[in-house]
């Protein structure tokens, strides 16, 4: 009998676990998403959602993006804080997004106001096609390490 070994397979394991435990903390304490959900495509690493009609943040929990239209523009942000990844917060009242744990507040196009952040909000890349916008989630783009890259990260409508 040959043995079947899997590189990377207890990595998995254990991100599995501790994923569906943390989902299962956040659906116990209520905090299920009111909104709707991005479709995912086939290859699991871009979401696609409807181009914001108006100028709007939308959080999408289950695939931790922040979509935000501002003007003639759509950018999408990682949902954790660049600081220490805590879950941001959009604050409608101030139009700006917080981070509860140290107070960092940014801009609703993602730029660091003030608080314990070194860098701006960490963006998806993101693209338009028709009536959608796209957006890359399995790589971000850190203000500090790709200034161009941060800029150009917008579909422009």
């Amino acid at each position: 009998m040959t043995e079947f070994t899997c590189q990377g397979c207890e990595a998995r394991r254990s991100f599995v676990k501790r994923a569906g435990a943390a989902l299962g903390g956040l659906l116990a304490i209520g905090m299920v998403p009111s909104f709707a959900v991005g479709a995912r495509r086939p290859g699991g690493d871009e979401v696609s959602y409807p181009v914001p009609p108006a100028d709007d943040v939308v959080i999408d929990k289950a695939n931790e993006v922040i979509l935000a239209r501002r003007g003639n523009q759509v950018m999408a942000f990682a949902l954790s804080c660049p600081h220490q990844r805590s879950m941001l917060k959009w604050f409608d009242q101030d139009g700006r997004f917080q981070c509860p744990k140290h107070k960092s507040k940014y801009q609703p196009t993602g730029e660091f106001i003030s608080g314990r952040a070194t860098r701006h909000m960490d963006r998806y890349p993101i693209r338009r096609e028709g009536d959608k916008v796209v957006v890359t989630v399995d790589r971000t783009i850190e203000s500090d390490k790709d200034a161009r890259g941060w800029v150009a990260a917008v579909a422009t409508l």
